[in-house]
C-alpha cells in the first residue's frame, strides 16, 4: 500500500501540533511531550513541554510523519481492500434497504464528549494542508467553515437543529432514529455491533432503549480489553476496563408478544450462566455487571413487547431494574452465601444491611484481569490501590443505587456510618475512619487496654451490647487505662456483625493482640456470621489497601 504523501503531511502535521502547543505537558520519565489530548477535553496546563519541529527528537516533525508512515504500512499489509469513506447523516443513509452485510457503531452519550468542538483542533490545519479534500467541509453548511455541528448527535443545549435546542429529548429521538436507519440498511441475515463503555446505568439506558425502539434483537455482549492498566484501579468510580460489545439483529416485524411471567423465569438462568462464564474469562466488577446486560436483553428483545397476565406493558426501565436485581443477588450468593440471596429488611439467617452493602459495594469495585501483569506493574498498581483506600474506595451513586434498592437497602440509613455522599459518588468509608465512632474519643487502644485489663468481662454484654438491660461505660479513667464512651457506636443495641469485624481490624491496627484474641474467641461464641464474613471480605478488598492486610493478618490469629 503505497501512503498518499500530501495526506501524510497533512497527519504529520496535524500530529506535530498536537505535541507542539502551549498547552502540551512534559512527561519527566520519559523526557519528552504528552499530547494535548490525553482525554477528550482541552485541560488546564500550568507548564508546558518546548517540542522543537526541525529536529528528529520526540515531538518533531520527522518523528510524527515516521509513525504516520509505519501506521499505514501495517494497515497496507493486512491485504486488505481498499474501502470507500463518505461524509454522511446517520439518520438518513444514502445506502438503499438490506444492503449492508454489517452494521457497526461506536455511538456518543449525551453531552460527554462535544466530537465537533474538539475536531476543530486538527481541521484548522488539515484545511490549510489539503485545501481541496472533500472530506474537509460541511456538507450539511455551506457557510460553516468548520466541523458539522447542527446535526451532531450530541446534547448541546447552546445549539438548534430543526428549530429545536439539542436537548436530552432531541438527542435521545436522533440517536433512535439513527438505530433505525441502520435497521433499515441491514440484510435481514446481517449483524450490528454497538460499542458501549460508559459506566452509568443511565447512560445504558439510554442507549437501550433506542435500539429496542429502533427495532434490533440484541443478542449478545461481549467485554473486549481496550483501556490501558494503568486506569484500571484506584479510580473514585467503576471505571471500565473494557468496552462493551453489544451484538444484535435485525427483530422481525412479526415478534410476538412476551409473557412477563416467562421473561422473569428466564432472566436469572440467562444470567447465571453469563456471570460463571464470563469470571471464568477473568471480568469481574463493573465490567462484568455490564456485559451481562446484553444476554439479559436478548430475553426482552425479541419481543415486540413484554406484557403482564393483566395486559400491562412492561417498559425497559422496569426490566433492567429487575436485570439490576438479578446480577447483584448472584453477587451477593458468590461472596456471602445464599441466605443473602433473599435477605431483605434483615431476613433471619443473613448478615445486615450494612455487610451486604459493603459486599456489593467491593464486588462491583473488582478489576477485570486483562493482563499478565508484571512485578513492577503489581508495585505500582498497589501503590496506587494503597492511596485511593487511604481516602475511601468510590463508585458513582446512580450503580450504587441500582443495586441498593431491589435489595431493600437504605442508602441513607448507612450515610454517615459506613459510606458518605458527595457529588454523585458514594464513597466507602475507610475502616480507620470507624475508630471513634466504634469506640469513642479515645479509640480502639482505650478499649484494647480495657479489655485486657478484665479478660473475664461480658464482653457482649458492655463492648457489643444487645439486650436494652445491657450495662452502659462511662468515660472515665483508671490509671492508664481509659473506659468507653458512652455515646460510642458498639455501645448501642444495633451494633452489626460489620462493626464487629471492623472493630477487630482496628485492634489488630493497634497491635493489641491479646485484646483482639479475646474478641475473636467471643464472636467464634457467638456464631459463624464473623468470621464468614471477615473471610468474604479479604476475598473483595484490593490487594495493596490497608483493609485487607489488616483483615489478612487478623484471620491469621484465629484458632484453628
Amino acid at each position: 500500500m503505497s501512503p498518499d504523501p500530501n495526506a501524510l503531511l497533512g497527519i504529520a502535521i496535524d500530529k506535530t501540533s498536537d505535541l507542539g502547543n502551549a498547552l502540551a505537558p512534559w512527561k519527566p520519565d520519559a523526557e519528552c511531550p504528552v499530547h494535548l489530548f490525553a482525554r477528550q477535553a482541552i485541560g488546564m496546563a500550568w507548564d508546558f513541554s518546548e517540542s522543537v519541529p526541525p529536529c528528529d527528537s520526540s515531538g518533531s516533525f520527522l518523528s510524527a510523519y515516521q509513525r504516520s508512515v509505519d501506521a499505514l504500512n501495517s494497515i497496507g499489509e493486512l491485504g486488505s481492500k481498499p474501502g470507500q469513506i463518505q461524509l454522511a447523516d446517520a439518520t438518513d443513509h444514502p445506502l438503499p434497504d438490506q444492503t449492508a452485510g454489517v452494521w457497526f457503531t461506536d455511538p456518543p452519550y449525551y453531552d460527554a464528549v462535544p466530537y465537533s468542538d474538539l475536531s476543530d483542533f486538527f481541521l484548522v490545519w488539515l484545511k490549510r494542508t489539503l485545501p481541496e479534500h472533500p472530506l474537509l467541509r460541511d456538507p450539511f453548511d455551506p457557510d460553516n467553515p468548520l466541523s458539522p455541528k447542527t446535526a451532531e448527535a450530541v446534547q448541546d443545549e447552546t445549539k438548534q437543529a430543526g428549530g429545536r435546542p439539542k436537548d436530552r429529548e432531541w438527542f435521545e429521538e436522533t440517536m433512535a432514529k439513527a438505530f433505525s436507519e441502520g435497521r433499515r440498511m441491514l440484510s435481514e441475515d446481517g449483524i450490528g455491533s454497538v460499542v458501549f463503555a460508559h459506566k452509568t446505568t443511565e447512560g445504558w439506558e439510554a442507549l437501550l432503549s433506542g435500539m429496542i425502539r429502533g427495532g434490533w434483537t440484541i443478542t449478545g455482549s461481549w467485554p473486549i480489553a481496550t483501556e490501558m492498566g494503568s486506569r484500571l484501579r484506584a479510580r473514585d468510580s467503576a471505571a471500565l476496563a473494557t468496552s462493551v460489545h453489544l451484538v444484535c439483529r435485525p427483530r422481525p416485524d412479526d415478534a410476538p408478544i412476551g409473557d412477563w411471567a416467562e421473561v422473569l423465569h428466564d432472566l436469572p438462568i440467562r444470567v447465571g450462566d453469563w456471570m460463571e462464564r464470563l469470571q471464568g474469562e477473568g471480568v469481574r466488577g463493573a465490567d462484568l455487571v455490564f456485559a451481562c446486560i446484553g444476554p439479559a436483553l436478548e430475553i426482552f428483545s425479541r419481543y415486540r413487547a413484554v406484557e403482564t397476565a393483566e395486559g400491562d406493558m412492561i417498559g425497559l426501565p422496569d426490566y433492567l431494574e429487575k436485570v439490576w436485581e438479578v446480577v447483584g443477588r448472584a453477587a451477593l450468593q458468590q461472596v456471602l452465601g445464599t441466605a443473602e440471596t433473599r435477605a431483605r429488611n434483615d431476613l433471619a439467617g443473613a448478615l445486615e444491611e450494612d455487610a451486604r452493602l459493603t459486599a456489593l459495594f467491593l464486588w462491583t469495585l473488582q478489576s477485570t484481569e486483562t493482563s499478565k501483569e508484571n512485578s513492577k506493574g503489581n508495585e505500582e498498581d498497589e501503590e496506587a490501590v494503597a492511596k485511593a483506600a487511604a481516602k475511601g474506595f468510590g463508585l458513582l451513586f446512580d450503580v450504587v443505587r441500582r443495586f441498593a434498592q431491589p435489595m431493600g437497602i437504605d442508602l441513607d440509613t448507612w450515610t454517615g456510618r459506613i459510606i458518605s455522599q458527595e457529588k454523585g459518588v458514594v464513597r466507602l468509608l475507610p475502616v480507620a475512619e470507624r475508630a471513634k465512632s466504634l469506640f469513642g474519643d479515645d479509640g480502639a487502644r482505650a478499649a484494647a487496654d480495657w479489655i485486657e485489663s478484665d479478660p473475664n468481662a461480658n464482653l457482649q454484654a458492655t463492648l457489643f451490647p444487645e439486650l436494652d438491660a445491657a450495662p452502659r461505660l462511662r468515660n472515665r479513667r483508671r490509671g492508664k487505662r481509659t473506659i468507653l464512651d458512652s455515646d460510642a457506636e458498639l455501645q448501642t443495641l444495633d451494633a452489626t456483625t460489620l462493626d464487629r469485624v471492623h472493630a477487630a481490624m482496628l485492634l489488630q491496627a493497634s497491635g493489641h493482640a491479646n485484646a483482639l484474641r479475646t474478641l475473636i474467641g467471643a464472636e467464634q461464641d457467638r456464631g459463624p456470621d464473623f468470621l464468614r464474613l471477615a473471610n468474604a471480605l479479604s476475598a473483595l478488598y484490593p490487594r495493596g489497601s490497608q483493609e485487607k492486610r489488616l483483615l489478612d493478618a487478623m484471620l491469621l490469629t484465629v484458632p484453628r
